[in-house]
Protein backbone atom coordinates (compact mmCIF):
# COMPACT_ATOMS: atom_id res chain seq x y z
CA UNK A 1 0.00 0.00 0.00
CA UNK A 2 3.04 2.12 0.74
CA UNK A 3 4.26 1.77 -2.89
CA UNK A 4 0.59 3.67 -4.20
CA UNK A 5 1.16 6.95 -5.82
CA UNK A 6 -0.34 10.08 -3.92
CA UNK A 7 -1.57 13.56 -5.40
CA UNK A 8 -3.03 16.22 -3.21
CA UNK A 9 -6.81 17.59 -3.31
CA UNK A 10 -6.68 21.22 -3.58
CA UNK A 11 -9.27 23.08 -3.08
CA UNK A 12 -9.85 26.29 -5.50
CA UNK A 13 -11.64 28.57 -3.51
CA UNK A 14 -9.41 29.96 -1.51
CA UNK A 15 -7.25 31.40 -3.89
CA UNK A 16 -10.04 32.53 -5.96
CA UNK A 17 -10.97 34.79 -3.24
CA UNK A 18 -7.66 35.60 -2.88
CA UNK A 19 -6.98 37.15 -6.36
CA UNK A 20 -10.31 38.54 -6.25
CA UNK A 21 -9.23 40.69 -3.54
CA UNK A 22 -5.75 41.65 -5.14
CA UNK A 23 -7.40 42.50 -8.24
CA UNK A 24 -10.01 44.85 -5.69
CA UNK A 25 -6.51 46.39 -3.71
CA UNK A 26 -7.45 45.13 -1.01
CA UNK A 27 -5.53 42.47 1.29
CA UNK A 28 -6.58 38.87 1.66
CA UNK A 29 -9.24 38.14 4.11
CA UNK A 30 -7.42 35.06 5.80
CA UNK A 31 -3.71 34.18 5.09
CA UNK A 32 -3.27 30.82 6.73
CA UNK A 33 0.34 29.33 6.62
CA UNK A 34 0.82 26.60 5.11
CA UNK A 35 1.69 23.37 6.87
CA UNK A 36 5.49 22.14 6.08
CA UNK A 37 3.82 18.96 4.48
CA UNK A 38 1.69 21.29 2.17
CA UNK A 39 5.06 23.51 1.30
CA UNK A 40 6.99 20.30 0.61
CA UNK A 41 4.29 18.98 -2.21
CA UNK A 42 5.10 19.12 -5.40
CA UNK A 43 3.08 19.95 -8.28
CA UNK A 44 1.03 17.89 -9.66
CA UNK A 45 1.59 18.52 -13.26
CA UNK A 46 5.59 18.60 -12.37
CA UNK A 47 5.76 14.98 -10.93
CA UNK A 48 3.14 14.09 -13.73
CA UNK A 49 0.59 12.72 -11.37
CA UNK A 50 -3.22 13.43 -11.92
CA UNK A 51 -4.46 16.63 -9.96
CA UNK A 52 -8.38 16.79 -8.50
CA UNK A 53 -9.98 19.92 -7.52
CA UNK A 54 -12.79 19.72 -5.15
CA UNK A 55 -15.13 22.32 -3.56
CA UNK A 56 -15.70 20.65 0.19
CA UNK A 57 -12.55 22.88 1.74
CA UNK A 58 -10.38 19.36 3.16
CA UNK A 59 -7.13 18.88 2.18
CA UNK A 60 -6.48 15.28 1.90
CA UNK A 61 -4.37 12.77 -0.12
CA UNK A 62 -6.56 9.91 -2.02
CA UNK A 63 -4.73 7.16 -3.84
CA UNK A 64 -4.87 6.56 -7.41
CA UNK A 65 -5.32 3.19 -9.15
CA UNK A 66 -2.49 2.49 -11.75
CA UNK A 67 -2.84 3.56 -15.19
CA UNK A 68 -4.30 0.36 -16.39
CA UNK A 69 -7.67 -0.55 -18.35
CA UNK A 70 -10.47 -0.93 -16.42
CA UNK A 71 -11.36 -3.78 -17.74
CA UNK A 72 -7.61 -5.25 -17.56
CA UNK A 73 -8.35 -4.85 -13.72
CA UNK A 74 -11.70 -6.55 -13.71
CA UNK A 75 -10.91 -9.66 -15.53
CA UNK A 76 -10.55 -12.93 -13.09
CA UNK A 77 -7.69 -14.97 -13.53
CA UNK A 78 -7.26 -17.27 -16.58
CA UNK A 79 -7.61 -20.60 -15.90
CA UNK A 80 -5.23 -22.98 -15.92
CA UNK A 81 -4.89 -25.86 -18.89
CA UNK A 82 -5.90 -28.09 -16.67
CA UNK A 83 -8.76 -26.38 -15.56
CA UNK A 84 -9.87 -26.05 -19.22
CA UNK A 85 -8.98 -29.37 -20.34
CA UNK A 86 -11.88 -30.76 -17.58
CA UNK A 87 -14.37 -28.18 -18.42
CA UNK A 88 -14.12 -29.23 -21.86
CA UNK A 89 -14.46 -32.97 -21.15
CA UNK A 90 -16.96 -32.39 -19.08
CA UNK A 91 -18.95 -29.85 -21.99
CA UNK A 92 -18.50 -33.08 -24.42
CA UNK A 93 -20.33 -35.51 -21.89
CA UNK A 94 -23.28 -32.94 -21.42
CA UNK A 95 -23.50 -32.12 -24.66
CA UNK A 96 -23.38 -36.25 -25.77
CA UNK A 97 -25.94 -36.67 -23.26
CA UNK A 98 -28.56 -34.03 -24.21
CA UNK A 99 -27.89 -35.21 -28.07
CA UNK A 100 -28.81 -38.71 -27.38
CA UNK A 101 -31.72 -37.89 -25.37
CA UNK A 102 -33.33 -35.57 -28.15
CA UNK A 103 -31.96 -38.90 -30.86
CA UNK A 104 -34.09 -41.29 -28.44
CA UNK A 105 -37.46 -39.02 -28.49
CA UNK A 106 -36.73 -38.81 -32.04
CA UNK A 107 -35.20 -41.83 -33.73
CA UNK A 108 -35.54 -40.12 -37.18
CA UNK A 109 -32.62 -37.03 -36.42
CA UNK A 110 -29.50 -38.10 -37.34
CA UNK A 111 -26.26 -36.84 -35.62
CA UNK A 112 -25.30 -33.37 -35.41
CA UNK A 113 -22.81 -32.42 -37.68
CA UNK A 114 -19.66 -30.82 -35.48
CA UNK A 115 -19.94 -27.19 -35.16
CA UNK A 116 -17.35 -25.64 -37.76
CA UNK A 117 -15.85 -22.15 -39.35
CA UNK A 118 -18.65 -22.00 -41.10
CA UNK A 119 -21.33 -22.27 -38.65
CA UNK A 120 -19.90 -18.91 -37.40
CA UNK A 121 -19.94 -17.03 -40.10
CA UNK A 122 -23.53 -18.12 -41.33
CA UNK A 123 -24.38 -17.11 -37.98
CA UNK A 124 -23.16 -13.44 -38.37
CA UNK A 125 -24.60 -13.49 -41.89
CA UNK A 126 -28.10 -13.95 -40.35
CA UNK A 127 -28.04 -12.06 -37.45
CA UNK A 128 -27.20 -8.79 -39.56
CA UNK A 129 -29.39 -9.60 -42.23
CA UNK A 130 -32.56 -10.24 -40.20
CA UNK A 131 -31.13 -7.10 -38.12
CA UNK A 132 -31.48 -5.07 -41.43
CA UNK A 133 -35.48 -6.45 -41.51
CA UNK A 134 -34.94 -9.70 -44.03
CA UNK A 135 -36.96 -12.21 -43.11
CA UNK A 136 -40.42 -10.05 -42.13
CA UNK A 137 -43.55 -11.86 -43.44
CA UNK A 138 -45.53 -10.37 -45.93
CA UNK A 139 -47.57 -7.32 -44.72
CA UNK A 140 -45.85 -6.81 -42.10
CA UNK A 141 -43.48 -3.64 -41.39
CA UNK A 142 -39.51 -4.90 -41.08
CA UNK A 143 -38.02 -4.08 -37.49
CA UNK A 144 -34.78 -2.55 -38.13
CA UNK A 145 -31.92 -2.40 -35.64
CA UNK A 146 -29.32 -0.68 -38.33
CA UNK A 147 -26.96 0.06 -35.23
CA UNK A 148 -26.89 -3.71 -34.11
CA UNK A 149 -26.39 -4.83 -37.80
CA UNK A 150 -23.39 -2.30 -37.89
CA UNK A 151 -22.18 -4.09 -34.77
CA UNK A 152 -22.39 -7.34 -36.18
CA UNK A 153 -20.96 -6.65 -39.50
CA UNK A 154 -17.98 -4.53 -37.65
CA UNK A 155 -17.57 -7.96 -36.08
CA UNK A 156 -16.94 -9.98 -38.94
CA UNK A 157 -14.78 -7.63 -40.45
CA UNK A 158 -12.91 -7.94 -36.95
CA UNK A 159 -13.13 -11.72 -37.75
CA UNK A 160 -11.60 -11.54 -41.15
CA UNK A 161 -8.64 -9.20 -39.63
CA UNK A 162 -7.81 -11.58 -36.60
CA UNK A 163 -8.12 -15.08 -38.59
CA UNK A 164 -6.04 -13.71 -42.04
CA UNK A 165 -3.31 -16.25 -43.01
CA UNK A 166 -4.57 -19.26 -40.40
CA UNK A 167 -7.88 -19.83 -42.62
CA UNK A 168 -8.53 -22.43 -45.64
CA UNK A 169 -9.24 -21.21 -49.31
CA UNK A 170 -13.08 -22.40 -48.85
CA UNK A 171 -13.10 -20.71 -45.06
CA UNK A 172 -11.82 -17.27 -46.25
CA UNK A 173 -14.02 -17.24 -49.74
CA UNK A 174 -17.03 -17.88 -47.49
CA UNK A 175 -15.72 -15.23 -45.07
CA UNK A 176 -14.83 -12.74 -47.34
CA UNK A 177 -18.00 -13.24 -49.69
CA UNK A 178 -20.31 -12.90 -46.94
CA UNK A 179 -18.71 -10.05 -45.54
CA UNK A 180 -19.48 -8.05 -48.95
CA UNK A 181 -22.78 -9.18 -48.98
CA UNK A 182 -23.67 -7.62 -45.43
CA UNK A 183 -21.84 -4.25 -46.21
CA UNK A 184 -23.66 -4.19 -49.47
CA UNK A 185 -27.45 -4.83 -48.05
CA UNK A 186 -25.97 -2.12 -45.25
CA UNK A 187 -24.70 0.57 -47.85
CA UNK A 188 -28.11 0.08 -49.48
CA UNK A 189 -30.26 0.10 -46.30
CA UNK A 190 -28.91 3.30 -45.23
CA UNK A 191 -29.45 5.01 -48.83
CA UNK A 192 -32.62 4.33 -48.67
CA UNK A 193 -32.79 6.07 -44.64
CA UNK A 194 -31.14 8.89 -46.04
CA UNK A 195 -33.57 9.56 -48.91
CA UNK A 196 -36.71 9.07 -46.46
CA UNK A 197 -34.75 11.56 -44.39
CA UNK A 198 -34.26 14.16 -47.30
CA UNK A 199 -37.50 14.02 -48.37
CA UNK A 200 -39.89 17.62 -48.05
CA UNK A 201 -42.85 17.28 -45.85
CA UNK A 202 -46.33 16.71 -47.07
CA UNK A 203 -48.29 19.27 -48.52
CA UNK A 204 -51.15 20.76 -46.08
CA UNK A 205 -54.50 19.02 -46.14
CA UNK A 206 -56.91 21.38 -48.16
CA UNK A 207 -58.66 23.69 -46.24
CA UNK A 208 -61.87 23.86 -48.38
CA UNK A 209 -62.06 27.29 -49.41
CA UNK A 210 -62.13 27.80 -53.33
Amino acid sequence: MSDTPKFEVIDRRKFKAEAEEAQEGRPAASEEPQSAAAKQTVPAEAAGRPRLVVNDGKHESVAVQDNEPEAEQELPPAPTAEESHEQKAAYDASAQRLEDLIRAQNPAVGAQPPVGFEHLVQQFYVSAMIQMGAGTQEGQRPRIDILGARTTIDLLGVLAEKTRGNLTEAEDRALQTVLFEVRMAFLELTSMISLQGMQPPPPPPPTGKR
